[in-house]
Order: structure tokens, then C-alpha cells, then sequence
């Protein structure tokens, strides 16, 4: 497929048309790929049954770390090839590009295998019962067994799209939901496979993905390309990476301790139905999360370029309209959600039971949801200009400085509201935090006259 893939383009072209440009590839491919998981639950939860739903809400938390060990190599990794393009540093952006290869597969290699090995005891403590563990092993157990293709499709993915290639890798992420939607009905209802089937589907998408995207920087036309010396790792551009991904990194790694909490609070207040109740609303939300998502995924490279172009004019905007563009997005998940819980809930199950509690719990818990994109979005600012300690703040702080607490001392008062009152509790603050360090690191760049 040709595509303008003049990367000095995102510092002349139009903000608003370069935002679009990268943002729209990235929307609809984040939208697909969380489409496909709310069609795979609705088959898994049809197909299968409530209890299948809340196995699958079991694995989240695991589902969170697999994600954030990926994401520790691949956001940083697309920052700092971004951010070397913007200096006119090709041969630094190549060398970002095996870096990120060689340590996602060193990632999925040593985490895959852990997890393998001690997923038993792994899944109880996150909150399984002797009911939901089977279906949460054999979901897992595949997934774990794909982490090395996940892994490289997801960071060379992200590579493309900061390197210039928008549409191409939009195209990855429609090839791999289409496989993943073909293949996920046959093996779940034709061969009678169940969750594990939805499972295998993945990763023969995610494979055929990683082919894909292998492909694209195997060809010398590509700006960014495989070169000799691939296998040689640089301790700079590893520390680098690490860096700036460890917002990332920590901000999954504590969502995961948080659903943790979140699953045995469940358990404690309302049993396996409560938890299928939240793998609903996950679900749901994720969604909307995933689009905001797609959005800063086309505005990192537009700030990252303009960043190391040192034109902040350019970066400003570019973060005034994604702002903008996220609170649309998620006000009109709060829209919806607040107006059909029921319909939206019944999606995914039969279940009166489950139904009813998902939908009085989503009504909870998208209460504050239109400031969560704006929170997500000023995240990922700092993310794209380097900034990582004060992204890592901003990602920490709805996991762990205001949602633990709520969790820990909302429930024991109004029982299973309380746990989903915690949530628009600590979206509110976080994005209070978020936008109050905006403001000050703009005034800091005043005062140094930038």
C-alpha cells in the first residue's frame, strides 16, 4: 500500500489534519480490537456460559500485566524513534527499532514462562473461585504460550505508525481482528472448543500480525528498516526505553493490583456474579478507553516530532484539540451507558441475575467518565515528550493514590456499590491531579521564556 511516510511532514503540515491523519488509523484500530473482545465475550458468554464471563474478568489482571510488560518496551520505543526523527536521526531511529524487537522478545519470553509455570496460583490469588479457575487457565494458558508474537506485533505496530506509517498500521490491527473474528465462532462453536478457543484465535491473528508487520521493516524502502548489527543491544537506548516506558509499564501493573482488589472485594460482596458483572462493564468502558487510546497513539508522534523540533506552538495545539477530542469521546460513553445499561449489559449474557447487577453497576461507574479522556490524554503528553516521571505520576495516581484507598474503604461501608463508587471517586481526582500538573509545567516553561 503506498503512504506519504515523510515524517518531517508533522512539523509543517496542519495540526488539525496531521491529527487526524495519525489519529483516525489508530481509532479504528484500537475501536476493532476492542470490538472483537466484546464480540469474543458475547460468544464466550453465550457459547459457554456466566460463569465463562467471569473467568475471563479473573484473567484481567494477568491480561493487565501481559500488556504492561509489552508496553514497557513498545511506548518507549515509539517516543524516543518519534523524537530521533524529529532531530533528522535516522540511523537513531533505526537502532530503536531492533532494540525494540531483541527486548520484546526477551519480555514475552521470561514473563510468558513464569506466568505459565505458576498460572494456578496465580489465577487464585487474583480472586478465582474452583468454579472460574478452569475456564481462566484455559484462557490463559494459550495466551501466555502467544506472548512472543503479541509482543513484536504490538511494538513494531506502534513503530510503524511513529515512523510515518499510519495507515499501514491501522491495516495491521484490521487484519488481525478480521482473522481473530473468522476464527474465534469456528473454534469456539464448530470445534467445540470453548474460552480456549476464543484463546487460539488470538494468537493465530497476532501471528499472522507479526508477520505482517516483520515485513514492513524488512523492506529497504522503509524509512525505518532492519540493518546489520540487529542483535547488539546499546545500554543507552535500553535505559532510554525503559524510561519513558515505565509509565506505561506501572500504569498496567497497577491496574492489575487494583482489579486484584477489586475481584476479591467482588467475591467477598457479591460472589462470581459480581465478578462477571465488572468483566461486563470492563468491557464496556474499555472500549471508549481504547479510542481515547487511538487518539494519543496518532498525537505522540506529532508531539514527540515537534518536541524535538523545539516548536511548542505546534505541540500546544496539538494537545489542546486531542483534549478536546477525548472528553467527546468519553462524555458519549457516558451517554450511552448511563441511558441503556440494561440493553448494553444483556449483550454479553442471558442472565437476568447478571445482567441486572452489571447494569446498576455501570451506572456507578461511569458517573466522572467524561474527565477520563482528558486525564489519559495530558498522561500521555508528558509520555511523548519524555517527560516520564511526571507521566509515571499521572499514571500511578488514579491506580494507586486515590482508587486503592477508595477500594480498600468504600466497600466495608456500602458493601458492592461501594466498589463501584470507587471508581468516578478517583477518576474526579486523578483528572483534578492531571490537569493542575499541566498548568504548572506550562508556567515553568514561561518563566524560561519557551
Amino acid at each position: 500500500m503506498a503512504e506519504n511516510n515523510d515524517p518531517h511532514a508533522l512539523g509543517i503540515e496542519s495540526i488539525g489534519g496531521l491529527l487526524l491523519k495519525y489519529s483516525i488509523p489508530a481509532i479504528i484500530g484500537m475501536t476493532i480490537t476492542s470490538l472483537y473482545n466484546i464480540i469474543d465475550s458475547i460468544f464466550i458468554g453465550h457459547a459457554v456460559g456466566p460463569m465463562a464471563i467471569s473467568g475471563l474478568a479473573i484473567s484481567f489482571p494477568l491480561m493487565n500485566l501481559v500488556v504492561a510488560f509489552c508496553m514497557l518496551v513498545s511506548a518507549g520505543g515509539s517516543a524516543i524513534a518519534s523524537i530521533r526523527l524529529g532531530q533528522k536521526d535516522t540511523d537513531g531511529a533505526t537502532s530503536v527499532l531492533s532494540h525494540t524487537v531483541m527486548l520484546c522478545l526477551i519480555n514475552s519470553l521470561v514473563f510468558g514462562l513464569l506466568s505459565f509455570f505458576f498460572l494456578d496460583d496465580i489465577l487464585s490469588f487474583f480472586g478465582a473461585s474452583n468454579t472460574t479457575l478452569p475456564y481462566a487457565r484455559d484462557f490463559m494458558q494459550v495466551i501466555l504460550l502467544g506472548t512472543p508474537f503479541t509482543y513484536v506485533m504490538i511494538a513494531l505496530n506502534n513503530l510503524m505508525r511513529s515512523t510515518g506509517y499510519p495507515k499501514q498500521a491501522m491495516l495491521t490491527s484490521i487484519v488481525t481482528v478480521l482473522i481473530n473474528i473468522v476464527l474465534a465462532p469456528i473454534f469456539i462453536f464448530w470445534l467445540e472448543w470453548g474460552i480456549r478457543g476464543a484463546a487460539m484465535a488470538t494468537v493465530v491473528a497476532q501471528f499472522v500480525g507479526m508477520i505482517w508487520v516483520l515485513h514492513h521493516f524488512t523492506k529497504k524502502e522503509s524509512l525505518v528498516h532492519f540493518r546489520r548489527g540487529f542483535w547488539r543491544l546499546s545500554r543507552s537506548i535500553t535505559s532510554s526505553i525503559f524510561a519513558i516506558g515505565m509509565a506505561p509499564f506501572l500504569m498496567n501493573a497497577c491496574s492489575c493490583i487494583i482489579v486484584i482488589l477489586i475481584n476479591n472485594s467482588l467475591q467477598t460482596y457479591g460472589g462470581d456474579m459480581a465478578i462477571g458483572a465488572y468483566g461486563i462493564i470492563n468491557r464496556l468502558l474499555t472500549l471508549y478507553i481504547m479510542i481515547v487510546l487511538g487518539l494519543t497513539l496518532g498525537m505522540q508522534p506529532i508531539i514527540g516530532y515537534n518536541y524535538g523540533a523545539q516548536k511548542m506552538d505546534r505541540v500546544k495545539l496539538t494537545l489542546k484539540l486531542s483534549i478536546i477530542s477525548a472528553l467527546i469521546i468519553t462524555s458519549s460513553g457516558f451517554i450511552i451507558c448511563e441511558l441503556f445499561p440494561h440493553a448494553v449489559s444483556a449483550m454479553f449474557t442471558n442472565s437476568k441475575e447478571l445482567i441486572g447487577i452489571a447494569a446498576s453497576g455501570l451506572r456507578i461507574c461511569v458517573f466522572m467518565f467524561p474527565l477520563v479522556g482528558a486525564q489519559i490524554v495530558i498522561s500521555n503528553f508528558f509520555q511523548s515528550i519524555g517527560k516520564a516521571k511526571i507521566s509515571i505520576f499521572l499514571s500511578l495516581s488514579r491506580q494507586m493514590v486515590y482508587l486503592l484507598p477508595c477500594i480498600l474503604l468504600l466497600p466495608p461501608q456500602f458493601g458492592l456499590n461501594g466498589i463501584w463508587m470507587s471508581m468516578p471517586v478517583s477518576d474526579g481526582l486523578a483528572f483534578i491531579t492531571a490537569v493542575t500538573s499541566l498548568i504548572v509545567y506550562f508556567k515553568r516553561l514561561r518563566l524560561k521564556g519557551c
